[in-house]
């Protein structure tokens, strides 16, 4: 199997079904438990959160991951720079008042504490995510230090070393800046809302659901793969995750009925990846993008759910085309699920993600949201639990509407209405002796969610040090006015550029650090050559995704690759393949802000979503070689230019594409109702 070592740790760490050693199995419980305290009752300042936060993860991954002797594991090893990095952790909660007293000076210990965590968490990354990101940071940190004897404009005024090591180890920059601060809070929280919803069922809802819908349909096996991930996204915002956990199922079932291994796994993966801009939990990145342009979460929701839903449309399109081009089937229908009786057997699972819905567009921040999102999945997967082998259904209703009145009680007790009512939930649990499995079920979630946690909280810690970098030395402002300098005559070019790097930064780094660099740089670019500020920010995220299925470190296609049993390197050329027509969409943003709500114009952005799905319509045949008979090249080519002039918004280009949409789509028709008659003669 041709895995990264970077994708193989990433899919380690992701994986559900991976056992975590004793210890740190209750080390990640104790994890998820400081967590949720935090987030209910902020019992102690964001600093000290931020820093503990940063140890609980440095503990995990050593313990997790020890250094190597030749083959050997050093266990004891790991364990002491494991712990050495969660008790210098409670450095900034003990001298809390010292380190605020003199905030910019650094006295012996705050270097030695410094120092040392500076550098648990750069080896912490390289365990969990190959050499890609630390030596990234790496360069940044020594531009920092060694900065000032460059020649030319990238030479700064120079620092000294107490000074960078103040603001990388210290503040609310560096490894504390805000991507910790967002890890240690929205993105943790609702990490934990996914996996417990995943332990209650949701992913057999979802699959059921798409079966029942889908599964009988052309390509039913691979439309069924792009719907049970789109709905997973809405509650479980990484990629990675979303492969090891839907995979399992749909990917076998995908070549069974014909697809290669490869487009299988490049079908998951694409689909997967969509997870991270489906609303309403996204990717760690959206949540950092709403802290960075200082906009409310639901914002970035209203900006990212158009272009989700045309992300699925194409990944669904593509795979529709291709099972068009092989000739290949669906399900039997009496095989297929019925989705309303899934819905109707699991539908209050559902629950909690409407109340999450509904919270955040009722203006409640994305941590109060989270937080009570979960403590309804919660209180839900224990109630169901309790009401096992109850069968009056009058008892059964009684119960719920009883339930439902006392968690309203959150509006006048806040969140501690919740944990009295679970309190009560346990005891009654433990007094019928039925809820052994609903409660090994939530400290199983615990432990998951703490787990999935580690590669998105240990790359926000590490990213920090590019963010201080910047932040102190203006090298962003610098390089900034080059990239203008190239493109303030043309848009298209600096999109391009941006698009490049993105998708370079990609081949090594998660999609975190790659949004952090290149909004850093490249945002403020495209901010300045008229692009909206959401729209510049979501054109980097949109392209940071796309980078995450791009060879030769694509991490969701190298995870796939055990379960697909192909290669990672020709999974992500099948993924590449099925979401090509996406890459059409943050151009189109760009173009007609409209396609992300913006303006409160609903006819403008009705007419660009049409637009959109002509041109990946279009696009999607052209690459695929198929529309509703198999494409010549002349028609494929033709494909490609007419949807490209429905990209760029100038004068006459939309009138031109969509003329010439109908006359393919007119010629097509014709051509192949030809050749149909054509063989029934003959």
């Amino acid at each position: 199997m041709n895995q990264s070592p970077a994708a193989a740790s990433a899919a380690t760490t992701a994986a559900p079904d991976a056992a975590l050693p004793r210890a740190v199995f209750w080390i990640a419980i104790a994890f998820s438990s400081f967590q949720i305290i935090t987030a209910a009752f902020s019992p102690i300042s964001s600093q000290v959160v931020r820093a503990i936060h940063v140890g609980f993860v440095l503990l995990m991954v050593f313990a997790l991951f020890p250094p190597r002797l030749g083959q050997r594991r050093l266990v004891p090893l790991g364990w002491l720079l494991g712990l050495t990095g969660f008790a210098l952790s409670f450095y900034h909660w003990v001298f809390e008042a010292d380190l605020t007293a003199r905030a910019g000076e650094l006295i012996p210990a705050d270097a030695v504490v410094g120092v040392i965590t500076l550098a648990l968490v750069f080896e912490a990354a390289r365990r969990v995510m190959g050499w890609a990101l630390p030596a990234i940071c790496a360069t940044f940190l020594a531009y920092a230090l060694f900065g000032e004897y460059l020649p030319g404009t990238l030479a700064h005024r120079g620092y000294g070393w107490d000074q960078v090591i103040g603001t990388m180890g210290f503040g609310t920059e560096g490894i504390y800046g805000v991507p910790t601060y967002v890890s240690s809070t929205y993105i943790f929280l609702f990490i934990l809302f996914g996996a417990f919803l995943e332990q209650a069922g949701m992913i057999r809802l979802f699959n059921d659901f798409a079966m029942g819908t889908v599964g009988h349909t052309r390509g039913g096996p691979a439309k069924v793969s792009v719907i049970t991930s789109g709905l997973m996204g809405t509650i479980n915002g990484s990629g990675v995750a979303n492969v090891v956990t839907t995979g399992q199922f749909t990917i076998p079932l995908m070549k069974r009925f014909g697809y290669s291994p490869a487009f299988a796994g490049g079908v998951e993966a694409t689909a997967s990846m969509g997870g991270q801009i489906m609303p309403p939990v996204m990717g760690a990145v959206a949540f950092i993008m709403a802290e960075t342009i200082n906009v409310p979460y639901i914002e970035i929701c209203k900006a990212a759910l158009i272009p989700a839903l045309l992300y699925f449309c194409t990944a669904f399109w593509m795979v529709h085309l291709e099972a068009g081009r092989k000739g290949l089937l669906g399900l039997a229908k009496e095989d297929c699920p019925n989705p309303w009786t899934a819905i109707k057997e699991r539908w209050y699972l559902l629950l909690p993600l409407i109340g999450l819905v509904a919270l955040l567009f009722s203006g409640y921040t994305p941590l109060f949201s989270g937080t009570i999102g979960l403590a309804l999945t919660v209180v839900l997967i224990f109630g169901a639990a309790l009401l096992s082998g109850v069968n009056p259904m009058a008892l059964r209703v009684l119960f719920w509407v009883l339930l439902g009145i006392a968690c309203a009680g959150f509006l006048e007790f806040g969140v501690m209405a919740f944990f009295v009512i679970t309190s009560v939930l346990i005891v009654l649990l433990l007094l019928r002796r039925t809820g052994s499995g609903a409660l090994r079920l939530a400290v199983q979630a615990l432990a998951d969610g703490a787990r999935h946690a580690l590669p998105v909280a240990i790359a926000c810690a590490l990213v920090g040090v590019i963010i201080g970098v910047i932040n102190l030395t203006g090298v962003a402002a610098e390089l900034g006015g080059h990239i203008i300098l190239i493109g303030e005559k043309s848009l298209f070019l600096a999109l391009l550029l941006t698009m490049f790097v993105c998708l370079v930064l990609g081949m090594g780094i998660p999609t975190i650090p790659n949004y952090i660099i290149t909004s850093s740089l490249a945002a403020p670019v495209l901010l300045e050559l008229g692009v909206p500020l959401i729209v510049s920010h979501m054109f980097v995220f949109y392209f940071g995704i796309m980078a995450d299925l791009t060879p030769p470190v694509a991490l969701a296609a190298f995870a796939a690759s055990p379960i697909a049993k192909e290669t990672g390197l020709k999974i992500s050329m099948q993924a590449l393949r099925v979401a090509i027509a996406g890459f059409i969409v943050p151009y189109m943003a760009v173009y007609s802000p409209a396609l992300m709500m913006l303006g409160g114009d609903w006819l403008a952005t009705v007419y660009v979503v049409f637009k959109a799905l002509v041109a990946i319509g279009l696009w999607g045949a052209g690459a695929i070689g198929f529309m509703v008979g198999p494409m010549n090249w002349a028609e494929r080519v033709f494909a490609v230019v007419a949807a490209s002039f429905l990209v760029v918004a100038l004068p006459l280009t939309d009138e031109i594409g969509l003329g010439a949409a109908a006359l393919l789509v007119g010629w097509h028709l014709w051509r192949n109702r030809a050749a149909v008659n054509q063989r029934v003669a003959t």
